[in-house]
């Protein structure tokens, strides 16, 4: 019962931290997947690493404002220069996204390759500590999504293409400090690509429905086998992604046909 009640102590926190995320993370995903920039999520939040990266590199706090606000801005100049790139290049935004990435990536390489920590602090920032996330950030994350849906919900026929970006990019700037790269990829897509097909008046409920049982089983699985949380959540949500796609019955010929 002791150890029950031990792993319950350090699963709600993650669980909550999971919520969290997939409470912007659905709609956002979504859109997304509309706009045909499936990888940007990857290549803002490799950017926010690199802010992070940079301040620890400076000597900054991991947790400290400071670095938060290196993390920020790094995501949202990667934003605004996304934002005008597909003004000015549109026909090849992704491909532009994916040279973004590889930089990112390779930019925390090098500012890490003389760190003796170096390596865990990458795997740290790619898989996430979901397990270990504290209070104050569960507070931030919070804040910081209530203020997102309410402008998404109500404002997002006016928030533009800049405004978009940059919701995005703080979004995803705190997220990955919560949960890690891997599992902010897998919260925006996998529930847009599983439901696309889906009426679109179900999209998201169904789209909140299949993330949170991912984390929820994810979380119990990876206690019980002793498993890594964050790929294990991942795998959840692609097998969970894969049967409600699976569910949706194909349209009949002439619902097709109109």
């Amino acid at each position: 019962m002791s150890a029950l009640s031990a792993n319950l102590s350090i699963l709600w926190p993650a669980l909550l931290a999971g919520l969290i995320v997939l409470a912007s993370h659905v709609p956002l995903g979504q859109q997304v997947l509309a706009r045909g920039i499936v990888f940007i999520d990857l290549a803002i939040a490799q950017v926010a690493g690199v802010g992070v990266i940079a301040a620890h590199f400076f000597g900054l706090e991991l947790q400290g404002w400071v670095t938060q606000l290196a993390a920020v801005s790094a995501a949202l100049l990667a934003a605004l220069l996304l934002t005008w790139t597909e003004k000015r290049r549109p026909e090849v935004q992704e491909a532009l996204i994916g040279v973004l990435f590889v930089l990112a990536s390779t930019a925390q390489i090098l500012l890490l390759a003389n760190d003796p920590h170096g390596g865990e602090d990458l795997k740290d920032l790619l898989a996430g500590q979901i397990l270990w996330v504290s209070m104050p950030q569960l507070v931030r994350a919070a804040v910081l999504t209530a203020f997102v849906l309410l402008a998404w919900f109500r404002w997002r026929e006016r928030l533009g293409r800049t405004g978009f970006y940059v919701v995005f990019a703080v979004t995803v700037t705190v997220s990955v400090q919560l949960v890690g790269v891997y599992l902010v990829f897998s919260s925006l897509i996998i529930p847009a690509v599983a439901t696309y097909r889906y009426p679109q008046g179900r999209q998201l409920l169904i789209g909140y429905l299949l993330t949170a049982a991912s984390y929820i089983v994810g979380l119990i699985v990876s206690a019980l086998t002793d498993l890594p949380s964050s790929p294990v959540i991942v795998w959840a949500m692609a097998a969970i992604g894969l049967l409600v796609m699976l569910a949706q019955r194909p349209a009949a010929p002439e619902q097709q046909v109109r």
